[in-house]
């Protein structure tokens, strides 16, 4: 059965740009294993995983044949989008994303293994140099991609407007 989309597909974005919260939304929608970067990254004392490991899991995941990965972690843009049907970039302003990682301080989440106490000062600093340093590079790498089907949202509010029309036409 054609979902519309692609069996493979990537969400990229800036923290705090939505991207879990869409990929899980996505999941529900077409029940395509959902993998969280963050999940594979991160252990939940705070520390990670050593990055040959992380490779390596990463690899797994893209030999599936569907899929759903959620995260940005630009060193394996090029990895994730040469195994994708769909790139899906949450392409929200600066501001959006800094409200978004605010707002999510104290709340549990299922996509990273600990509960953020405190705003830290390296994410904000990642999500206030985010639109001059990984969106370009990004963007390039969109344009050389293209076969790939590629959905842009510049704010979570047209991301929402979309899983909904989605849905209703899957339904």
């Amino acid at each position: 059965m054609d979902n519309g989309i692609g069996n493979r597909i990537i969400v990229l974005g800036c923290s705090g740009s939505g991207k879990s919260t869409f990929a899980k939304r996505l999941y529900e929608c077409t029940g395509l294993p959902l993998f969280h970067l963050d999940n594979i990254w991160w252990k939940s004392d705070m520390s990670h995983i050593a990055r040959d490991d992380f490779d390596k899991k990463l690899k797994e995941i893209l030999q599936g044949d569907k899929w759903i990965i959620d995260g940005d972690y630009s060193r394996t843009y090029e990895t994730r989008i040469k195994a994708c049907d769909t790139i899906i970039f949450l392409d929200c302003s600066e501001e959006e994303c800094m409200e978004g990682i605010t707002r999510r301080v104290g709340e549990k989440r299922s996509d990273i293994p600990w509960v953020e106490d405190h705003l830290d000062p390296e994410l904000v600093e990642m999500v206030h140099n985010y639109h001059s340093e990984n969106r370009p590079v990004l963007y390039a790498l969109l344009e050389q991609y293209p076969d790939k089907k590629k959905i842009i949202f510049k704010t979570r509010h047209q991301a929402d407007e979309w899983l909904s029309q989605y849905k209703s036409r899957q339904g």
